[in-house]
Formats: structure tokens, sequence, C-alpha cells
């Protein structure tokens, strides 16, 4: 039997991550990705833009794509929480 074309084969992608030193990095990345993704789905749903929820959390709009995109820095859990409040939807933390 040959040996596999790549050398993960078969590994998970947590222990690929691993390997490459980078799966906190990766996790943090995916956890600001789907908060942002669901507080703009939450927007969406009842019809509320950028510049309505930067009026409603007394900040600018530039605030609120900051949020929005967890690309462009880093936000505080505390906006978070008053972004999720303000839409009706709560942010939950846990250590597991």
């Amino acid at each position: 039997m040959s040996e596999p074309a790549t050398p993960h084969w078969g590994s998970t992608l947590e222990d690929f991550l691993d390997e490459e030193g980078i799966r906190e990095e990766a996790t943090t990345a995916a956890i600001k990705r789907v908060i942002a993704w669901q507080l703009a789905e939450e927007m969406k749903r009842k019809s509320i833009t950028k510049a309505r929820l930067a009026d409603l959390m007394h900040t600018s709009r530039a605030q609120v794509n900051r949020i929005l995109d967890p690309d462009k820095g880093n936000v505080t859990i505390e906006t978070l929480q008053r972004a999720a409040a303000l839409l009706g939807r709560q942010l939950r933390l846990e250590l597991v």
C-alpha cells in the first residue's frame, strides 16, 4: 500500500490546526464570524439598518461596521452584548 498523497489524509481538522499551530486563532475567527453573521441576520429579520443600529447604540456607523465585520478589528464583549440586546437577542459565553 502506498503513502497517501497528502500527509493529513485521514486526520481531523483540529489535528491539522494543532499541527500548524493556528487552532486558537482559527477558532476565535470562526466565533467572531458566526456572531457577526447572527447579528446581521437578526438585523435583516427586523429590518434594522446599520445606521439605525448605530443610533440605538449611541455610536457611529463605523463602529457598527466593525461589529459586523470581524476582520476589521477587535470589538469588546460588552459591545456585542449591547448590539445583541438591542436586536432582542442575548450573547452567551461559556467555558468548556
